[in-house]
């Protein structure tokens, strides 16, 4: 979970990878990996004080997981506008990107050894997580993975959503109904919520990784390509070790040093992870009460309303332009009422003061309106898709059903090579896509909603073969 990368990810990740978003991201992740605020119904705690009003939960141990293979990263959710930023550092280091870049991961690490001193953190912790770090290969294959197909919606959306997670996060809610309770009527956030998400982003504690996130962060920073900005997470995880949270050898996550159950970046965890069970320790990897309230802390402080609907599914009237399906684009959902959509069993719409309609798979697949919470899921992983699967598996654990209309599955996923070649052919026709990279983003979607109106088919923007042979001269 967490503060999303401040470049975009070629792989995700992962809210948080997000995770590690996409992203945040993006605390998230982690917590991320987005792109991303209306403060929450009521007041919450500032990061690491324990919430007061309601009693804090009796301390339920749990023992840490043992480490699994890390999942894909979520990244955390961007802070809000005005949020404290880490502060610069008065010794800053040159870019590996630049001379520095020559330097051993040894050598590099003497230098923000003292880096990490000039921040204030003590010698001790300097010594056992820092002289203990590892220059990690992998970290860098998987930071710079570019995966050839990109997963449609749907198929996202089924991995995500299953029954066993639906039922899991049932069972859990049961087992620890005390403290959802509790976090529920301190924060304003459902238990069906936050356990999404915990479902989400480490199958509920199952899998949050086995790098030691000060492993991961070091090699991402020595590595140059997020410099900046891992190596700001890094001086963090330094300092959450050095008040006492954590060891280093404990503070295990993703690669992208998203951790614990619900995929904390360390600059997340600095804003938002609660000590609910009294111990004197913010444990997200470790004490359930804390890895709950921590998650509905992020969500409150990011602009949740208490009681409003993440959204619903609808029908769009005919002509329905699809250059307005962009979570950017909102206006009241009686303005959209106005226009033509419905739900789609004739029920009024949701009272939602901004609401925006997405359509996840372009014209042919389902459509829906969100609003606030939405955008709010959004903060925790900058993904569409993420933020959806947490709606789906949270409405279902609630007693509702999943979506009604079908995916267009005959519609086979570009390949980046594909995509490349679809943004090349957009640009020679004039309509701009930027550089061609392979992956279809916002400019994407803009030149290729332009080239569709110029031939009229409705504009929602979603990539095709049948596009792309279009654009090339190709038969159909």
């Amino acid at each position: 979970m967490h503060v999303i990368y401040p470049e975009s990810s070629p792989s995700k990740p992962t809210a948080t990878q997000r995770r590690a978003g996409s992203a945040i991201s993006v605390l998230a992740l982690s917590i991320v990996l987005g792109a991303c605020s209306s403060a929450p119904k009521s007041a919450a705690p500032q990061p690491g004080a324990a919430p007061s009003g309601a009693p804090v939960p009796a301390p339920v141990p749990v023992p840490v997981p043992a480490p699994t293979q890390p999942a894909q990263p979520t990244l955390p959710a961007a802070p809000e506008p005005g949020a404290p930023a880490v502060a610069a550092p008065e010794t800053p280091l040159p870019s590996p990107s630049g001379p520095a870049r020559r330097q051993s991961f040894a050598q590099w690490l003497k230098a923000f050894e003292q880096r990490a001193a000039d921040a204030g953190i003590t010698d001790k912790t300097i010594r056992q997580s820092l002289s203990n770090a590892q220059f990690i290969p992998r970290i860098v294959e998987l930071d710079r993975a570019q995966p050839e197909f990109t997963r449609p919606p749907w198929a996202y959306i089924d991995g995500a959503v299953s029954q066993q997670r639906i039922d899991q996060g049932k069972t859990l809610i049961r087992k620890y109904q005390n403290t959802f309770k509790a976090a529920e009527q301190r924060y304003g956030v459902p238990a069906s919520v936050i356990t999404a998400i915990w479902g989400m982003e480490s199958n509920f504690g199952k899998n949050f990784g086995s790098f030691r996130a000060v492993d991961a962060l070091a090699t991402l920073a020595y590595d140059g390509r997020r410099y900046e900005w891992a190596s700001r997470e890094l001086l963090i995880a330094l300092k959450i070790i050095d008040r006492g949270d954590i060891p280093a050898s404990q503070m295990l996550g993703s690669w992208a040093g998203a951790m614990g159950h619900t995929q904390f970046l360390p600059s997340a965890y600095q804003r938002f992870a609660v000590d609910a069970d009294g111990d004197g320790r913010r444990d997200i990897w470790g004490s359930i009460p804390d890895v709950i309230n921590s998650t509905a802390n992020f969500l409150a402080q990011s602009g949740w309303k208490t009681g409003e609907i993440w959204g619903t599914e609808v029908r769009l009237p005919t002509g329905f332009d699809f250059a307005r399906a962009e979570v950017k684009v909102s206006q009241p959902a009686s303005a959209w009422a106005a226009e033509g959509v419905r739900s789609l069993d004739g029920s009024p719409l949701p009272s939602l003061e901004e609401a925006s309609i997405i359509t996840p798979a372009g014209a042919r697949g389902p459509a829906l309106m969100i609003g606030n919470n939405f955008r709010t899921l959004l903060k925790y992983n900058n993904s569409n898709n993420y933020a959806l699967a947490v709606a789906l598996i949270a409405q279902q654990i609630d007693g509702g059903t999943g979506l009604a209309s079908s995916w267009p599955r005959e519609l086979e996923p570009l390949s980046r090579s594909e995509v490349k070649a679809l943004q090349e052919a957009l640009n020679a026709k004039g309509y701009e896509t930027g550089t061609p990279d392979g992956v279809a983003g916002p400019a994407t979607r803009v030149g290729l909603r332009e080239y569709q109106k110029s031939v009229g088919l409705p504009a929602d923007g979603y990539p095709t073969k049948d596009l792309l042979k279009a654009l090339l001269g190709q038969p159909g």
